[in-house]
Parts: structure tokens; sequence; C-alpha cells
């Protein structure tokens, strides 16, 4: 079975190099303060028409030999897939906080520097340089890395992923008698009728089997 093109969630990881910190303006003395917009008074929320019962799953035709499968619709809404999603969340996570740290310390040292003035000897600010040059290195190498990493990360967990999927796709096929089964991302087809569409029990048995795990 061909691989399937699987696009799981997550967050864009954004680093920067330094920190700007803003000051906030303050009104000049004596000036009157902003008067409070008198609110209008509640009005009682409008009646919401009663909910249309759920539409029942169309039935799958017994004489077909070929199925569709919504494969983003599988990533997004089974164990395994949100599973995938997470790792990779918590990855960008992980690394934006790390590289914020480090941000944090540069800050620190930079603003040490600056504002030493008299204070510090020339022994003292040509440590101060060192230091914050080496930091800025280190950024610039864990940026680097968590960008390389951030690249490869979903093709790995996207392989995890397809090794838990093709098994269940391959086993509901089986037992419909069906031929082939395509995905719909990739079929080009420009209608499919609704009972062709097997991704909701694809994410039961998937679900089923990471529970048994």
């Amino acid at each position: 079975m061909k691989l399937l093109k699987i696009s799981f969630a997550a967050a864009i990881l954004t680093v920067a190099v330094s920190v700007s910190a803003f000051a906030q303006a303050q009104p000049p003395a004596g000036a009157p303060k902003p008067q409070t917009p008198a609110q209008p008074p509640a009005t009682p929320p409008a009646t919401q028409p009663a909910p249309k019962p759920a539409t029942p799953p169309a039935p799958f035709p017994q004489d077909a030999k070929i199925a569709f499968i919504d494969v983003n619709m599988i990533a997004g809404t089974s164990a395994a897939g949100k599973d995938a999603s997470k790792k990779l969340t918590d990855f960008t996570s992980k690394k934006s906080t790390e590289i914020a740290e480090k941000n944090k310390q540069l800050q620190a040292l930079t603003t040490k520097r600056d504002t030493g003035g008299a204070v510090l000897n020339d022994t003292a600010r040509a440590t101060l340089d060192k230091d914050i040059d080496k930091l800025q290195r280190d950024i610039q190498f864990a940026q680097t890395n968590a960008q390389a990493e951030l690249q490869d990360l979903p093709n790995e967990l996207q392989g995890e992923f397809q090794k838990r999927l093709i098994p269940v796709i391959e086993e509901v096929a089986k037992e419909k008698g069906l031929h082939a089964v395509f995905s719909i991302a990739d079929s080009g087809a420009a209608y499919v009728h609704p009972g062709l569409n097997i991704s909701e029990e694809v994410v039961k048995r998937l679900d089923a089997a990471a529970a048994k795990k």
C-alpha cells in the first residue's frame, strides 16, 4: 500500500535572539481620568432553535468493491493521531522554552554590562563580553538544531502512525471484500458516495487496537 500524506497539527517554533522592553506611557499629571462608558442594559439571549437530530451515516453499499478514507480526518480524531500531534506540540514547546531561557540569560548579561558603567573594570567587562558572545553562539546553535529536528520529527511520527493505520485499513478491506481503498485527498474524485467513506470505522478500530496495548 502506498504511503499516505498526513498532516499533523503543530505549533510553529518561533525563537528570538533578543528581548525588547517597552515602557508604558503614563498620562500627564492632572489629566482627567477617562470616563467609563455606560453599559447598555443586558438583553435576554435570543431563543435558540432546537438542534437537528444527527444524520445517521450512509450505509456502505453491499456490492461496492472500492472505498475511500479521509487520512487527515483519521489523524485528527484517532487516539494515535492525537498522540502524534501532542508529541510534535510538546517538542516545539520544550525547544521554545529552552531557547527563551537562554535569551533571558543573554538579556541579563547584556544589561549587566551596559549598566555597569564605572563599576566594571576592564577585566570584568572583557569577561562579560566573552560570556555574551558565547551565549549568542549557543542560542544560534540551539535554533539551528531545533529547526532541523522540527523538519525530521513530522516524518518520523508519520511513519509510526502509518505502521498502525495501514494494517487496520487492510483488515477492513479484507472483511468487506474490497479491491482497493483510496485516499480522498489523493484520488482527485469530484464526488464520493458517503457510504464509501470508511474513515469512521477505521478510527474506531484504530482506537480499539491502541486500547489493547
